[in-house]
């Protein structure tokens, strides 16, 4: 999935908006980075949901994922 198509590019998209809310909501039980496994947890996701974002823009245009990402991370 090196080069997605435009159907899985829209889901990659999707699930890195999710990854990228999963990541943002779990900062809070690191307590400031002080514990090891939360703070894996979350530094784990945020790098999973930046390659899917990479990944969906070798297809989609950056304006339009980008914009698509901020939209979902803001629920």
């Amino acid at each position: 999935m090196l080069n997605p198509t435009l159907g899985q590019a829209w889901l990659l998209l999707v699930v890195a908006g999710a990854l990228e809310v999963a990541w943002a909501v779990g900062m809070k039980y690191t307590d400031g980075f002080s514990r090891p496994l939360p703070t894996l947890a979350v530094v784990a996701r945020a790098l999973l949901s930046f390659l899917l974002l990479g990944l969906a823009m070798k297809v989609l245009p950056v304006g339009t994922a980008m914009g698509v990402i901020v939209a979902l991370a803001s629920f």
